[in-house]
């Protein structure tokens, strides 16, 4: 297994109404990814200036290509994707490299 990680950096704008709805299929969706080999962690967030957005920020060992490859192809994302459109309005997401750390041991960095 790599050595390398790659974090992602998920900011989703819930549909009116629809955030609680769209939270329950996102932790869903982590207990399912929580089991993979190469999940390391995921943090959940609800930002207090953006009341419809929820921020996920998730840690995995390999590269982005390796996610990619291997963990966006899974069955369960699928079904996952397939419920968006129903739910959020927006999907911007970063692919992050970790170089420093401090008050965790999450990363390598």
């Amino acid at each position: 297994m790599s050595n390398q990680q790659v974090q992602l950096n998920i900011r989703f704008k819930a549909k009116p109404g629809k955030k609680e709805e769209f939270r329950k299929a996102l932790s869903s969706l982590i207990e399912e990814m929580s089991s993979e080999k190469s999940f390391i962690s995921a943090i959940v967030s609800d930002d207090l200036d953006q009341p419809d957005d929820l921020v996920i920020y998730e840690t995995w060992q390999g590269t982005r290509d390796s996610w990619i490859a291997e963990e966006f192809t899974k069955p369960y994302r699928k079904n996952y994707e397939g419920t968006l459109s129903d739910l959020i309005v927006d999907r911007n997401v970063s692919w992050l490299e970790p170089k420093g750390e401090w008050g965790s041991q999450i990363t390598n960095a």
